[in-house]
């Protein structure tokens, strides 16, 4: 991931990458031998660091390890996300599909885990998904739109067009797809060239 230009604010970065909107956000910790203190999002902090949204609904999956969910998106509600992990190691993905972008097609990705408190900002027009690198994984995420279960849009996972390069297994040199977790339904998405929006 290739990582441009950084605002501090608070107790927050925020660091551009090379998809315009899409920002990685670090968080800073206070700890000590009872365990940390860190604020997870204000407002005002991050609207300095060019993410101003009115988030109005959180949501909390949990997953076992090789479980990928995704691409996902919903279609006439798009939402815009801000992604963590509270227990556990995930690699979490999204891409661009916002027409007429210039980076039309392309993906970001980064690792967050309940270690490094890392957060990724994902702006609307974007399809989402991740994989889940641990036994077990906790995933939260703000939305600045409610769901809406007839809405739903999805893109392949293994497109050859995006080519996500999804992370391998500890112990593997490339990606086994056979261990990986998949709905029925994120195995029959679309392919990009085939996506309608």
């Amino acid at each position: 991931m290739a990582m441009v230009n950084q605002i501090t604010s608070g107790n927050f970065s925020f660091t551009d990458t090379s998809i315009e909107g899409v920002k990685v956000v670090d968080v800073k910790s206070y700890g000590d031998s009872r365990g940390y203190f860190m604020e997870t999002y204000k407002r005002s902090d991050f609207i300095v660091g060019g993410i101003d949204c009115e988030f109005v609904q959180d949501n909390q999956s949990a997953s076992t390890r090789g479980v990928l969910r995704g691409l996902h998106f919903q279609i006439e509600h798009p939402q815009s996300k801000l992604v963590r992990v509270v227990q556990g190691r995930v690699f979490d993905v999204c891409v661009d599909l916002r027409p007429g972008s210039k980076t039309y097609g392309k993906w970001e990705g980064v690792i967050l885990s309940a270690e490094n408190h890392r957060q990724f900002f994902i702006p609307r027009g974007f399809a989402h998904g991740f994989l889940v690198l641990s036994d077990y994984a906790v995933f939260c995420y703000k939305c600045d739109d409610i769901y809406h279960p007839n809405d739903e849009g999805g893109l392949m996972w293994n497109d050859p067009d995006i080519a996500i390069e999804w992370p391998t297994f500890d112990g593997d040199d490339t990606l086994d797809a056979s261990k990986l977790v998949l709905s029925d339904k994120d195995m029959r998405h679309p392919h990009l060239a085939d996506l309608k929006l």
